[in-house]
């Protein structure tokens, strides 16, 4: 059995992830597709996974990819998580994934009208509310959930989300509706109301992004597409580790690796897999620093982390298995960072990494000093080191 080691797989994150300098690029289409997809349940995220890749980009670059090019669109995917995907990846997205999570969600949002109102066919009334919607969203061109509600009144409908509870309070279905046409790949989220950290956004007709609506595919074949662009970017790994990302049941999982021509390999104490024309070793980079933002792809892309990761995770996750903003040296986890009121990019080295690394560190801070500017953001999941950075 073909065995790939620590150093082997850490060399192939430093280049395939574009970490290391001579991988990084200013094209902000390339940088997404060299991760599949970019994590945006945090808006920051998304920029500042771009700004630890790229030599020269800014925010600006990342908003022109996103709302003048259209070549990357959000769409809610993979564990109900928000992602950046470049567009000709959206079918595969749409087939693989996001129809089976709307229809869950109609059902979710169902269960919880009927429990929350005196609504007496929940469905019917979410089916007439996603028509209406969509035909006022088709009229406006673009609108917020606000001029949306305006619109329909059925979206002003009110529910008690967690009835005989203190802390509820009734809400509209309106967001709810908006979700649900999102995940179908009706709507998409466009240009939010305010700075690149703002989550406000406008919701705007798919065909806005691609013209000719989200192409349809097989799921079977939409979800071997989507593995193998994973083993690209992610393998050699263990099949868990696959399954945790795709959130997929195992069964699907097994029928997309199927379909796929895969080798099994030692990952030296565990096996894994990896795509059969990929086997040729990766040449080791120099060593090389990176700032990486909280919830970035590349430590969020794998479930067993021990091998970059070391026993730094208490510091940088949350309880909920969120990562925070993390320090890298070639190719592992060394420290954290995050941002203070007055803008400064405070960093805890959490080992002795040595005077080259500390200055190759401090380098890569300078660099995202300035990409933040005068924007000032918060991550919306706090970890233990972040707080400690910020107090």
């Amino acid at each position: 059995m073909r065995s790939m080691n620590v150093a082997e797989r850490r060399a192939r994150l430093a280049l395939r992830h574009r970490l290391c300098p001579p991988a990084r690029t200013d094209d902000v289409l390339d940088i997404a597709r060299s991760m599949v997809v970019l994590h945006a349940t945090d808006p920051a995220t998304v920029f500042l996974s771009v700004a630890a890749r790229s030599v020269h980009a800014v925010p600006a670059a990342v908003e022109k990819a996103l709302y003048d090019d259209r070549t990357l669109l959000r769409m809610l995917a993979m564990r109900r998580t928000m992602f950046v995907a470049p567009t000709e990846l959206v079918p595969v997205l749409q087939a693989s994934t996001a129809d089976s999570l709307a229809a869950k969600q109609r059902r979710t949002y169902a269960r919880m009208i009927e429990r929350g109102s005196d609504v007496a066919d929940a469905p019917a009334l979410l089916a007439e509310a996603e028509e209406a919607a969509h035909r006022a969203l088709l009229a406006r061109g673009e609108a917020t959930g606000a001029q949306l509600g305006a619109d329909v009144p059925l979206l002003r409908t009110q529910v008690d989300p967690a009835p005989g509870k203190s802390y509820s309070r009734p809400t509209s279905i309106t967001t709810w509706v908006l979700v649900t046409l999102g995940c179908e790949g009706r709507i998409v989220r466009g240009r939010p109301n305010g700075s690149w950290t703002s989550s406000q956004y406008m919701w705007s007709p798919v065909e806005t992004w691609l013209p000719g609506g989200i192409e349809e595919l097989p799921a079977e074949e939409a979800r071997a597409a989507l593995v193998r662009r994973w083993l690209r970017a992610f393998g050699p790994a263990p099949v868990s580790d696959l399954k945790w990302w795709t959130g997929w049941t195992a069964g699907d999982v097994r029928k997309a690796l199927a379909l796929l021509d895969v080798t099994e390999v030692d990952l030296g104490g565990g096996g894994g897999i990896v795509l059969s024309d990929d086997l040729e070793p990766s040449p080791a980079p120099e060593p090389w620093a990176a700032l990486l933002p909280a919830l970035d792809p590349t430590p969020m892309g794998w479930q067993e982390r021990g091998w970059f990761l070391g026993g730094h995770g208490p510091r940088l996750f949350d309880r909920n298995g969120n990562i925070g903003p993390s320090v890298w040296w070639d190719g592992r986890i060394v420290g954290g960072w995050a941002q203070r009121r007055d803008g400064e990019i405070a960093v805890r080295l959490l080992e002795d990494v040595g005077a080259d690394a500390g200055a190759a560190v401090e380098r890569e801070a300078a660099r995202v000093a300035e990409w933040y500017g005068g924007v000032r953001a918060i991550p919306r999941f706090r970890t233990p080191l972040e707080r400690e950075l910020t107090a």
